[in-house]
């Protein structure tokens, strides 16, 4: 078919604000105990609904249809549990822990209303809940009955942080992964394993033994083999995330996956898992390279299958959940091209697993064709050194640019993360319009080995700004990008790198998009969560001493060098990078004339949730976009 030629950016495009605001989030499968009923949480506009599917029912059901389930400690995740009939979930409005009976009932609140909850995990006899709890910025794992009939107490106290609590299938120890400020959970983490003595009232620790981890290992995902001989973990101590297998009566320890690959992923959140032990022994566990996974088994033996080959424009796969009865996989599976789909792998014939599509996140009306394919690339930055990102040329059936096309350089967040090709809207939006989009994985990002993860410590500021430079003018230079044309965008750090480039390069981006960008190194070290208090230490060195690298690295200070139009968004109640960020670099801006827009979103954090705003946003970019790159 012949294509319609049309000025690249102007392309009509199937990818509609409205529709992006109208999908939904599929987080956190899990299954009951008994196998029957598997449920997960929906992010809808700004609520987290439960829902569940019961073996031999076509339909779903909302479980939580009055209140909206979302965990607060960190950045969230953590939500559900669900065991022996019963689901157990966080509110949002409260942060207590309550218990919905599947049957049917009313929910009720099982933890007293003060602090935070998140991760609940049931005992294997359904007597007890442990959680990590937080209050007062004091942090600790705590247990409650799970009638709610008793005063919590306190099980692991005296980190700064605690995650992932595991029982034992007998009941009798619990494993959790601890940290203490400055480290983030992927610089170093400890693996700690404790006896449980149940005699009294409620459960205490006894015989509290740390396992594995250290200062400069991270741990993540703890989890007991299903036949009680083992306990499961990723570990970068080889210098890239594999699976280990500690053997608990001897105390020996086995590296279960190798090789230039990652198995485990930065624990951002609560409740993140990459892998999953089936009934039969067999572990399903996600292996990324160069930002795309695969999904592999791998048996007691130590044989490997990978299943990739029959999940066909599955890229991507996140929260594996094991159902506790059969050779059965529930996943959240997407691709470049895909958006995400809730999944079950029937996994009994790995050579020839069968697939069935629980849940979509969007209405997929779209046609894959219409759509852009990532692909990986790799260019040789300011220094020598290799940098690797994915790259999302134009794609439309019908229209067809002539030149170069404008490039979006897409930058994420964290820094300490990583762009995987999973179904992106935002580089949908653009690619399908006739734009570029280019997300560099620039130094510092995970997936690539924990050595090219630790590029970033104290050069925040610099490889991520260079990076995205280089990686834009290399595609200039093939050809696949205008050089005259290029936009730099990014939230939160992807922000701060936003601003920064802006800074220190001048006129290289026609314009840049900035959501919640950080731009005061010193009241963000000041202003932030519990969780990120402590995270510049390794980003720029700690203060005081490195007072003199925050100032240079603050955009506000240096913001009389941003000459180039932006168009920065907020939101409101932002705890993470508050308004006031924002605030000071728009007041800037406005004091000398720069090309600017505004938009401060009420009811919004760090991030946007509502489906009003993200229809909003969608709209305002592409009209600024319009304004100071294609028309200009």
């Amino acid at each position: 078919m012949t294509r319609e030629p049309r000025m690249f950016g102007l392309w009509p495009s199937p990818i509609t604000p409205a529709a992006l605001a109208a999908a939904l989030r599929l987080n956190e499968p899990a299954w009951d105990t008994e196998g029957r009923t598997l449920a997960w949480v929906e992010g809808r506009s700004d609520r987290g609904v439960l829902v569940a599917r019961h073996r031999g029912e076509p339909a779903i059901r909302d479980l939580t249809p009055e209140l909206s389930v979302r965990a607060f400690i960190g950045y969230g995740g953590g939500d559900f549990t669900i065991a022996r009939g019963a689901i157990y979930f966080v509110a949002q409005a409260d942060q207590r822990i309550y218990r919905q009976e599947l049957a049917g009932g009313p929910a009720r609140p099982i933890t007293p209303p003060f602090g935070a909850a998140s991760s609940p995990a049931v005992s294997p006899d359904g007597r007890w809940v442990a959680y990590v709890h937080s209050f007062e910025e004091v942090d600790c794992i705590a247990v409650v009955d799970s009638e709610g009939r008793q005063w919590p107490a306190r099980l692991a106290e005296g980190r700064d942080f605690y995650m992932q609590p595991c029982w034992h299938p007998a009941g009798d120890r619990l494993a959790w992964v601890e940290w203490d400020h400055p480290n983030m959970p992927w610089d170093g983490t400890w693996l700690r394993l404790a006896r449980v003595d149940a005699s009294g009232p409620l459960p205490r620790l006894t015989e509290s033994t740390l396992v594995a981890g250290g200062p400069a290992v991270s741990i993540f995902q703890p989890a007991f083999t299903r036949d009680g001989t083992g306990l499961l973990y990723v570990s970068d101590e080889p210098g890239w995330g594999h699976l280990f297998r500690r053997d608990l009566a001897a105390g020996s320890v086995r590296q279960l996956t190798a090789g230039q690959a990652e198995h485990g992923t930065p624990a951002w959140q609560h409740g993140m898992r990459t892998f999953a032990e089936l009934p039969s022994g067999n572990i399903a566990v996600i292996r990324s390279r160069s930002g795309f996974h695969r999904l592999v088994v791998i048996t007691p033996a130590g044989a490997e299958h990978d299943v990739s080959s029959a999940l066909p424009g599955y890229t991507a796969f996140t929260a594996p959940a094991a159902s506790p009865v059969a050779e059965e996989l529930a996943i959240i599976a997407s691709g470049g091209r895909q958006p995400p789909r809730l999944i079950t792998v029937d996994l009994a014939n790995p050579a020839a697993p069968r697939v069935d599509v629980l849940r979509r996140s969007d209405s997929e009306l779209t046609r894959p064709a219409a759509l852009s394919e990532p692909q990986p690339v790799s260019w040789t930055s300011f220094d020598g050194e290799e940098a690797h990102g994915l790259y999302y040329p134009p794609a439309s059936e019908r229209f067809e640019g002539t030149g170069a096309p404008p490039l979006v350089v897409l930058v994420h967040g964290g820094p300490t993360s990583q762009v995987v090709a999973t179904w992106n809207p935002q580089a949908q939006f653009f690619a399908t319009r006739g734009y570029a989009v280019l997300l560099p994985n620039y130094r510092g990002s995970t997936g690539y080995g924990r050595a090219y993860m630790e590029k970033l410590r104290r050069s925040w500021g610099i490889y991520d700004v260079e990076d995205a430079r280089t990686g834009a003018l290399s595609l200039a230079e093939r050809g696949l990008a205008d050089p005259s044309r290029l936009v730099i965008m990014g939230g939160s750090a992807g922000g701060f790198t936003v601003l920064q480039s802006l800074v220190q390069y001048p006129g290289t981006y026609r314009a840049a998009i900035c959501m919640f960008g950080v731009a005061n190194q010193f009241t963000l070290a000041a202003d932030t969560h519990k969780f990120e208090a402590r995270y510049l230490d390794s980003l720029l060195g700690p203060l005081p001493e490195a007072a003199p690298i925050y100032r240079e690295r603050s955009p506000l200070f240096h913001a009389d060098r941003i000459r180039d139009p932006i168009a920065v968004f907020q939101g409101e109640i932002d705890r993470v990078v508050p308004r006031e960020q924002s605030d000071s670099i728009v007041a800037s801006l406005r004091a000398r004339g720069v090309p600017h827009e505004y938009h401060v979103y009420p009811g919004e954090g760090h991030g946007w949730r509502k489906s009003e705003t993200i229809d909003h946003f969608y709209r305002a970019v592409e009209a600024f976009l319009r304004t100071h790159v294609l028309y200009a």
